[in-house]
């Protein structure tokens, strides 16, 4: 893994009135290298990566993506970089085929080429069936995965993933993964915010943990640990943890298994 950082961020901030989604995070995320974003629901994750694509504007904090200020370069970063959002943000009036020949024809991608790359990536999806489909008949799992060729058609630098694998079935998730493997193998680099710890243990170098805005956690899945005080703890552990919440459910599986035991006892 390069030493060179396709992205920094120093003191991040984002108000939202009296809200304060992102409240002076930092980190960095180096080529070559899969950055996982990991937080509870409402700790600043997608507004982070909004700030990132030059969705929204900061109100402190500096910020750079291959050098440059989102504010300012959005749309040469954009050109370099692939990103899926949550909810699939794809054109769902046309087919995949139309999709993928517009996204050939606004990147200046050689038509041929793309198509043929496209199928490849529709056939290990699982997806080729739909192909001349209108997106709007298609499933989540489907459209997401449309989403996931449409952001790698152009081989870009950096891929701004945001829970890219909800809907996903087993198969899809593990064919997903190698992909993301091959690109970081050629230099790109992963900027991956999920839910699933599992998958973030398994594919992330380095994971930096939000809470309310603040980065309490960031480092090797080792380092983590060692921050969190946990040796051999899982991500899940180490998780919930920094983010203050392992207290709370320890004590609700204690009392869900208090109730549980009552409930059999009266049974009997």
């Amino acid at each position: 893994m390069s030493n060179h950082e396709i992205i920094i961020v120093n003191g991040l901030k984002k108000f939202f009135g009296e809200v304060k989604a992102v409240n002076g995070i930092s980190f960095s995320v180096q080529q070559g290298e899969v950055f996982g974003l990991l937080g509870p629901n409402g700790a600043g994750k997608t507004t982070t990566i909004k700030l990132l694509l030059g969705l929204l504007e900061p109100n402190e904090g500096e910020m750079s993506v291959f050098g440059m200020n989102p504010e300012r370069d959005e749309v040469e970063i954009k050109r370099r970089i692939g990103y899926v959002s949550e909810e699939p943000l794809i054109f769902k009036s046309l087919t995949p085929k139309d999709l993928f020949n517009f996204i050939a024809s606004i990147r200046r991608l050689d038509e041929e080429k793309t198509t043929a790359l496209a199928k490849e990536y529709l056939e290990s999806l699982d997806a080729e069936e739909y192909y001349d489909q209108l997106i709007a008949t298609l499933s989540h799992g489907n459209k997401q995965k449309l989403q996931i060729i449409a952001a790698i058609l152009h081989e870009p630098d950096l891929l701004i993933l945001d829970e890219p694998i909800a809907g996903l079935d087993a198969k899809s998730v593990r064919v997903v993964k190698s992909i993301l493997e091959l690109h970081t193998q050629r230099g790109g680099s992963v900027l991956f915010s999920t839910h699933i710890m599992e998958i973030a243990q398994d594919l992330c170098d380095r994971i930096g943990i939000i809470n309310k805005g603040k980065m309490v956690g960031i480092g090797t899945m080792e380092q983590l640990r060692q921050q969190s005080n946990k040796v051999g703890a899982s991500l899940e552990d180490v998780f919930l943890r920094l983010t203050e919440q392992d207290t709370s459910v320890n004590e609700i599986v204690r009392k869900l298994r208090e109730s549980f035991k009552t409930r059999n006892l009266q049974g009997n």
